[in-house]
């Protein structure tokens, strides 16, 4: 993982692994933990325009170093 993303009160948490421009917008794909945790895409445009109850925004966690996705992905159940 290369940056993480963090919803200010909320559970909201979105950790890149990887991440392109596209047509102007920068495109990444990540773990996103919310309501439930899944693998998927986002733009930083959509970070950007999230607003929490508060009206508090999407923040770069800026003391996030780079890791492995199993530090953050839980193991399955066996």
């Amino acid at each position: 993982m290369y940056a993480k993303f963090f919803m200010p009160g909320t559970g909201w948490t979105w950790y890149v692994t990887e991440g392109s421009e596209q047509e102007g917008d920068f495109l990444f794909f990540g773990f996103v933990v919310g309501l439930e945790s899944e693998f998927g895409y986002f733009l930083l445009p959509e970070l950007e325009s999230v607003r929490n109850r508060l009206g508090l925004g999407v923040e770069r966690d800026l003391y996030f170093t780079e890791g492995k996705l199993t530090d953050v992905v839980p193991a399955p159940n066996m």
